[in-house]
C-alpha cells in the first residue's frame, strides 16, 4: 500500500510520499516512491506513484530512457512544451506499461495498475498538478480541488479537507502534511515511515527543500504526540451523549 499527497498552494507546491511497499505482513519493504527531474531556470517536475510496484519503475525507467533516446526531443520530460504535454506523456507511458503486461490488452483494473500524482512548473505558464489513472487520462488541480492523494487516502483525508488553505505557508503545509500521515500510518500498517518531502516555490525553476523524515525525526514525534493529545482534549470536552428517558 501507498500514500502520497500533493499540495497546490498560492505561492507553489508540496509534495509528500511514503515508502512502504509489501506483499504481505511478513515481506516489508522499503522503495522511494517520488522521483524528480529539473532544468535549472527552465523547468522542474515531480511524480509520485502509488500501485503496482514494477510498473512505476518501469515508467519511471521507460521516461529516463527515453530522455536520452528520443529522436523527437518534445517528446521528452526535458523538452515537452508545458505541463499538460508533460501529463499526457506519463499518461501515455503508464498507459504502455500495463498494456504490455495484460493479456488481452490494457485494462486499469489489473494487478498492474498504478495510479501517479505529477506536478511541477515550465517557464511560461505557472505550476501545475495532475491526477494521472491507469487508463492514461488525467485531471488537473483547481481552486475547487486544490490537492490530490494516491492509495491509502481515506484516513488522512479529514485533516486537509478541514484545515487545508491555499494561502498556508510551507511550514504549515508540511505540518498539515505530517497529521495527515501521521493519521494514516496509525490506521493501516501498508503506509509507514520514512516520509519523503518536496518543497517548490513558485518561478523559482530549481528544487526547492527535498528532504526525508524518518521514524525517529523529533519533529514528527513532536507532531504525533501532540495531534494525539489535541484530539483527546477535544473529545473530553465536548458534551456528553444524554440518553432520554423512558
Amino acid at each position: 500500500m501507498t500514500y502520497c499527497v500533493g499540495l497546490r498552494l498560492d505561492h507553489g507546491l508540496v509534495f509528500m510520499s511514503d515508502t512502504r511497499t509489501n506483499a504481505g505482513v511478513d515481506n516489508i519493504s522499503t522503495f522511494r516512491k517520488m522521483t524528480s527531474w529539473e532544468k535549472p531556470g527552465e523547468r522542474v517536475v515531480t511524480l509520485m506513484t502509488a500501485g503496482n510496484l514494477a510498473t512505476t519503475q518501469a515508467v519511471i525507467s521507460l521516461l529516463d530512457e527515453r530522455m536520452k533516446a528520443a529522436a523527437d526531443r518534445s517528446s521528452t520530460i526535458y523538452e515537452a512544451p508545458s505541463m499538460f504535454q508533460v501529463a499526457r506523456l506519463v499518461g501515455q507511458t503508464l498507459r504502455e506499461v500495463i498494456a504490455d503486461n495484460v493479456d488481452s490488452g490494457m485494462r486499469g483494473d489489473t494487478t498492474f495498475n498504478a495510479t501517479i500524482l505529477l506536478g511541477g512548473q515550465i517557464k511560461g505558464s505557472e505550476p501545475r498538478l495532475f491526477l494521472i489513472y491507469p487508463e492514461g487520462n488525467f485531471i488537473e488541480a483547481s481552486a475547487d480541488n486544490p490537492y490530490f492523494q494516491i492509495g491509502e487516502t481515506k484516513y488522512g483525508r479529514p485533516i486537509l479537507v478541514r484545515a487545508f488553505d491555499p494561502s498556508m505557508s510551507f511550514e504549515q503545509a508540511v505540518k498539515l502534511l505530517l497529521v495527515s500521515f501521521d493519521s494514516t500510518i496509525k490506521a493501516n500498517l501498508g503506509v509507514d515511515l520514512p516520509l519523503d518531502l518536496q518543497v517548490y516555490s513558485t518561478d523559482s525553476f530549481k528544487l526547492g527543500n527535498t528532504s526525508r523524515i524518518e521514524r525517529t525525526d523529533p519533529y514528527f514525534e513532536t507532531i504525533s504526540n501532540g495531534w494525539g493529545n489535541a484530539l483527546k482534549l477535544a473529545f473530553d470536552s465536548l458534551p456528553d451523549f444524554s440518553f432520554s428517558d423512558d
